[in-house]
């Protein structure tokens, strides 16, 4: 395959090794196989037995020893067989981006001292996410620091959030914090003072980064007037409020993923009612910066201009009205391992949440890579599912309705992906 005739969207946040493709995040690509960058990590040692173990032995470990104990569902299986011979049709959707700011802290990704990871001030809605890994050979903290620009009284209400307990097994990270993050609301208040610094979790504080450790988290929040908000990595033992004061800004790495983008929100809305009887089986992609573009903002610690690959960060609310009939909703995963949630609304304000996926730890890994020619198809406009396409079941919908669905790229894993609405029969 030739390298420079596509590009996967798997520039992001977080190293994995795929069990059997070998495939990564941060990685160059030919065709559809990515080039693991596993010069960067450090060697941190485990011995056991008097055999040490680097980070990327342990990384592969994790995915091989994980026995996938279960299989999809009968529905999925059923409904990949009776579609893998027939081609499915790209459905279209209309794009708009609405919202408050997000803040976007993945640079560094592997960080070596402390240090200012991203920093910036917001005022009204805003998100702010963080990826970043221990790569030092000593135990530290993460923490989101606020402080008040205003020379009143400032209220900062955190309205959403999730962040996966630490670990080096990063998908788990990945998938556990947009669980959480999709599972409830939030409303906890922060009142701050004129010139007063605050985290923006208490918890921060206490929670440990041990070398090779990865943290996530995603918090959503509003800010009645200015807050400078600091993503700072310190001693196990430090004082974040003070450390945000003191460290200096970290270069960013050459992924230069973080940044500061307008419009955290992205909505995209089918163009037409979908007919399952007479449409068939359809799909439409997410982050594959074809029909789904990339965002672009500012590095407001250099001024430089700077791209989202990936979306990361990004909510999507994606609005699918169906005219009749039984239709089943799928996500499937074209560029890698992967292992996220999401969580649909239907009729009421109640919602659905879907790991993605619902009986493994993650998939996607057993999905062969695209050859030119398949990929060159499904961006004109037609899929072949093949056997061994791996689908995500995300519910279905009956007679005359709209399903919402909510999703965010999750960190630690490969994309695009693709959502398949197939007729339920």
């Amino acid at each position: 395959m030739k390298g420079n005739k596509k590009i996967l969207a798997v520039l992001a946040a977080g190293l994995m090794m795929m069990p059997s493709l070998a495939q990564a995040r941060h990685a160059n690509v030919s065709g559809a196989v990515t080039i693991v960058h596993s010069d960067r990590a450090v060697q941190n040692k485990q011995v056991k037995g008097g055999t040490e173990t680097k980070l990327l032995d342990r990384v592969r470990n994790i995915l091989q020893t994980k026995e996938n104990k279960q299989a999809l569902s009968a529905a999925v299986s059923a409904g990949k067989e009776k579609q893998h011979t027939q081609g499915l049709a790209r459905w279209d959707m209309e794009s708009r981006d609405e919202g408050g700011t997000l803040l976007f802290s993945d640079s560094p990704e592997y960080v070596e001292q402390n240090g200012i990871l991203y920093q910036d001030s917001v005022q009204g809605d805003a998100r702010v996410l963080f990826y970043h890994l221990n790569n030092s050979s000593e135990p530290k903290k993460l923490a989101v620091v606020l402080k008040n620009e205003y020379n009143g009284k400032n209220i900062v209400t955190v309205t959403r959030g999730g962040s996966g307990q630490p670990s080096s097994d990063y998908l788990k990270v990945g998938k556990a914090t947009q669980l959480e993050y999709f599972s409830r609301e939030k409303n906890q208040q922060i009142a701050l003072q004129p010139g007063m610094s605050r985290l923006l979790q208490e918890n921060m504080n206490m929670t440990i980064l041990q070398p090779g450790e990865l943290t996530y988290g995603v918090f959503d929040f509003h800010a009645d007037h200015s807050v400078l908000v600091s993503v700072i990595m310190l001693d196990a033992y430090g004082d974040p409020v003070t450390a945000a004061e003191n460290l200096p800004v970290l270069p960013k790495d050459e992924m230069r993923l973080r940044g500061t983008f307008k419009g955290m929100n992205r909505v995209l809305s089918a163009k037409k009612v979908y007919n399952p009887g007479e449409d068939g089986g359809v799909y439409f992609m997410l982050a594959d910066d074809k029909s789904d573009k990339y965002r672009t903002g500012i590095d407001a610690t250099d001024g430089s201009a700077v791209t989202n690959y990936g979306n990361y960060g990004i909510n999507y609310r994606i609005e699918l009205p169906v005219q009749t009939g039984k239709v089943d909703y799928y996500l499937s995963p074209l560029g890698g391992t992967y292992a996220g949630a999401m969580r649909s609304f239907q009729a009421t304000k109640t919602y659905t949440l879907f790991p993605t996926p619902g009986e493994r730890a993650y998939f996607g890994d057993r999905t062969a890579p695209e050859s030119d020619t398949v990929q060159a198809q499904r961006e004109a406009g037609t899929w072949q599912l093949a056997k061994n396409t791996e689908l995500a079941p995300l519910g279905e919908s009956v007679g005359r309705s709209e399903t919402v669905f909510e999703f965010s790229p999750p960190g630690a894993s490969n994309l695009p992906v693709a959502v398949v609405m197939l007729p339920k029969k």
